[in-house]
């Protein structure tokens, strides 16, 4: 038996479990950010979430340039989107 797999509904979910893990690492910036956290810096927060936007949009155009479910597949684990 096989079993086939929609990609476009794969890319959805993928692109799900992506947003849920970059609002994961946004949260401990933002908060420094928004409840002006004394002791901490908040120009190193906002770098920080920088370095995240840029990495979540290269993610996000990998996932949408995906021609494969394999393909896909590699993406979603080397970003460990399932953890």
């Amino acid at each position: 038996m096989s079993i086939v797999v929609n990609l476009t509904k794969a890319k959805t979910i993928a692109h799900e479990k992506r947003r849920l893990k970059r609002a994961e690492e946004f949260k401990p910036h933002d908060d420094i950010i928004a409840k002006q956290i004394p002791g901490a810096d908040a120009t190193a927060a906002e770098t920080a979430r920088a370095e995240i936007r840029t990495r979540y949009a290269t993610l996000q155009t990998n996932i949408d340039n995906a021609s494969t479910v394999d393909a896909l597949k590699t993406i979603y684990d080397d970003a460990n989107l399932g953890t």
